[in-house]
């Protein structure tokens, strides 16, 4: 994905089009590229907006989900924007919660698609060996209901990751503290319209999770997308924005 990344004031972002703000959060794996078929779909409607999460920038202790929450309110002060519709996936789902949680009057409408914030299966019981890439590559596969979206490319890159003794430090404490940061006594505080996107074939955050979520969260609306994992905007694309083009012209 070939964007221009604007660099200002310590941040790090994508920001096309004109309109009502579509921020959009990727995961602890994430990357612009996850996002390439929402920004080029929605960049002629709204002004679409990706923040880079620093997720091996911020001191160890800052290195949290509440920190990357901070982060983003920092990001959308500097930015001025005034209300925003936030798109999570993964840990950028469970960012956007926090966020809509503590920014009632700043939030539009949410989007969340395998979100962690009540349950997330991540990596299995152990986190992978460095040096075993075709480790890397199993693990990469499981995010996705069809393995050839799991790319070279996409391998490649987590295998960095986990041979990156810094970076495999600041993955553990986040996936730690999102553990600890468990929302389901607090979702019923989310005012703003949601939406559920869920892939049927997700085993990181699977099923039951989007109905948790819908169960927990007053003005949501759930729907599945068959043949799809974890990442449904990069495995079902068409799909994924049919629904969010639906909801956004719903909130107008």
């Amino acid at each position: 994905m070939e964007q221009n990344i604007i660099e200002e004031q310590g941040f790090k972002y994508v920001e096309e089009g004109e309109g009502e703000v579509l921020m959009l959060l990727h995961g602890l794996f994430g990357a612009l590229s996850n996002f390439y078929d929402i920004l080029e779909t929605f960049k002629d409607t709204h002004k679409v907006v990706i923040p880079i999460l620093p997720l091996y920038d911020l001191p160890i202790d800052e290195t949290t989900v509440l920190g990357f929450v901070q982060y983003v309110e920092k990001f959308v002060a500097h930015k001025g924007y005034d209300k925003v519709i936030v798109l999570g996936n993964s840990l950028g789902g469970h960012i956007a919660l926090i966020y809509a949680l503590q920014n009632i009057d700043k939030i539009k409408g949410v989007v969340l698609t395998g979100s962690s914030g009540l349950f997330e299966s991540a990596m299995g019981d152990s986190y992978p060996k460095r040096g075993d890439y075709d480790y890397i590559k199993q693990k990469a596969e499981l995010t996705f209901y069809n393995p050839e979206h799991a790319s070279k490319e996409l391998v490649d890159e987590l295998f960095d990751i986990v041979n990156d003794r810094n970076k495999v430090i600041r993955v553990l404490a986040t996936a730690k503290s999102a553990i600890r940061q468990n929302l389901g006594e607090e979702l019923h505080n989310i005012t703003a319209p949601t939406l559920l996107i869920w892939g049927n074939n997700d085993t990181i955050t699977p099923p039951f999770v989007g109905e948790e979520f819908h169960k927990l969260i007053p003005h949501s609306r759930l729907v599945f997308i068959d043949k799809c994992g974890h990442a449904p905007m990069m495995e079902q694309p068409e799909l994924f924005n049919q629904h969010l083009r639906e909801f956004l012209e719903e909130i107008q």
